[in-house]
């Protein structure tokens, strides 16, 4: 098994994890392909093996690796779609950061993860992607998302008003602060911070949720993601903010947006262990109540 690996810059204290990390892999053997920006990061901080081979890009990316293992938090993880693409390499994330629903390895479980790993103790869990259209060509190659696409006012703005539509009817004009559209990979992230369903990875479906709107009868709704949306914006602003996952562009306000699903999917690894019900449990600390014990 080839593993690549990505991650971010750190702070000093998540080093012996990482240092963790490459000497499991040399005890098994695993020759690691690191980012090339990751091993400038650690330079002089961790001792990487003499045979560490270093990547680039997306394509030297699929040269090399069966598996790419994220080092940090869910946004580490989400840079790595720009990386994987539609290559189908499995990704599977060590969590160094707070609440990590994608990176779901503890930091203190990186030995029985990697050996679960390196022994291909796991299942791959295929995951939705949305896709962004315009007629400039927001994003370029990378107009994807894991968890949500985001259109959004600037700090300095005021309210806007997004005209939505599914397949040319109309739906609803949103005046609200923006709006998420998530798949239900991403329902957990943004879209349950303003309100939105927890929805289960396969259902197939993806969830509109506005942002602080301004009529308090507006509320998310879910369609099914076989549909293609689009979006128009009026504002007093000249420019609004379209995010895709981490990435965000500044854009005119007569450009017109269609978000539909991606034409390939995302596989993430979960550990024979694991479950989508555990995680949310774990996570959300469902059940963690005084008044049950």
């Amino acid at each position: 098994m080839r593993i690549a690996i990505y991650g971010r810059d750190f702070n000093d204290s998540v080093l012996p994890y990482i240092q963790e990390v490459f000497d499991h892999l040399k005890s098994h053997n695993i020759q690691p392909v690191l980012h090339h920006k990751f091993k400038n990061s650690l330079h002089g901080k961790i001792k990487l093996p003499a045979n560490t081979v270093i990547f680039h890009n997306h394509n030297e990316l699929k040269l090399h690796a069966d598996v790419l293992l994220s080092l940090g938090g869910d946004g580490t993880l989400l840079d790595t779609l720009s990386l994987i693409r539609n290559s189908g390499i499995p990704v599977i994330g060590i969590n160094f950061g707070r609440l990590g629903f994608l990176a779901s390895i503890n930091k203190n479980e990186i030995g029985s993860a990697l050996h679960a790993l390196i022994n291909q103790e796991y299942t791959l869990d295929t995951r939705s992607l949305l896709v962004l259209e315009s007629e400039n060509g927001l994003f370029g190659e990378e107009n994807f998302a894991l968890n949500d696409i985001t259109i959004h006012r600037r700090d300095n703005s005021a309210m806007m008003i997004i005209h939505a539509s599914m397949n040319n009817e109309f739906i609803n004009s949103y005046w609200a602060d923006g709006l998420i559209i998530a798949t239900p990979t991403g329902s957990t992230a943004y879209s349950l911070s303003c309100g939105g369903p927890i929805i289960y990875p396969d259902s197939e479906n993806f969830v509109v949720t506005p942002i602080a709107p301004h009529n308090l009868n507006v509320r998310p709704v879910v369609v099914p993601d076989d549909n293609a949306l689009s979006f128009e914006v009026e504002a007093r602003e000249s420019k609004f903010l379209v995010s895709c996952d981490s990435r965000t562009v500044t854009v005119e306000r007569s450009v017109k947006i269609t978000i539909k699903k991606a034409d390939f999917c995302v596989n993430l690894i979960r550990l024979n262990n694991e479950t989508y019900l555990n995680t949310l449990r774990n996570k959300l600390l469902w059940g963690i109540d005084t008044r049950n014990y």
